[in-house]
């Protein structure tokens, strides 16, 4: 079976069709956030955490290491506009991931189905050992303070998504705004979500970005960290 031919959204809206779209004078008054200030935020507050973030990250790198293989991942993902660039994480699967996939989902009826709806596995054996922690904590997303530090990225955003999923984002919700390294699906539905859902997610950051909306995802996020229900 080919995990990447499968249409895993056939029952999904676009992410355009979802809800309604921002009011003219809602959309006038963010101009001055998106016109910069957004980009601002982003690059001030990814360099006042950096003493911080930066040697969590180191350590975590070496506990990957430790465990066995390359501390980091980089996969290409949409940006805005549609530009691609190479996400980076910290590796949490084992190595030949991909492959494994593959036979897992060849084996397992159920968690084919699983794959279909969700895009995910909520039990996958490729995870290592560091790795639960790692996704537990949202840890393995601190790498891509990077990619928000080079502009692929924002801190606040809609889901990065893979090339194949393009199909589903007809709309114009996901292309307007670089991808977030946090955003509504990170914070209000992680792993209980369909991939259809998660998609609504968009649509709904796109009727409500803004300076304090994007600081309030900011500090949830946090908590989401502190209490260890990453995915």
């Amino acid at each position: 079976m080919d995990a990447r031919a499968t249409n895993h959204f056939k029952d999904a809206q676009p992410v355009g069709a979802c809800g309604q779209s921002t009011p003219p004078a809602q959309q006038s008054k963010r101009a001055w956030y998106r016109g910069g200030w957004k980009r601002r935020l982003d690059i001030f507050l990814v360099v006042l955490t950096s003493p911080i973030s930066v040697p969590l990250i180191l350590v975590s790198a070496l506990l990957v290491v430790l465990d066995g293989g390359p501390a980091f991942y980089a996969q290409p993902r949409v940006g805005q506009g549609g530009r691609m660039f190479r996400l980076l994480k910290l590796r949490t699967m084992r190595v030949r991931a991909e492959q494994q996939l593959m036979e897992i989902l060849m084996q397992d009826p159920k968690a084919a189905m699983e794959w279909q709806t969700t895009h995910k596995l909520r039990f996958d054996p490729r995870i290592t050992r560091i790795g639960r922690f790692l996704r537990a904590t949202s840890l393995d997303e601190l790498p891509q303070l990077w990619n928000v530090l080079r502009g692929d990225m924002s801190l606040v955003g809609p889901r990065p998504i893979l090339r194949e999923q393009i199909i589903m984002y007809a709309g114009t919700a996901y292309f307007k705004f670089r991808p977030g390294l946090t955003g509504p699906w990170q914070v209000f539905g992680r792993n209980d979500q369909s991939f259809t859902a998660r998609a609504k997610y968009d649509a709904l950051y796109e009727r409500q970005h803004g300076f304090l909306y994007d600081l309030s995802l900011i500090a949830r996020t946090v908590g989401v960290v502190l209490w260890g229900t990453g995915r």
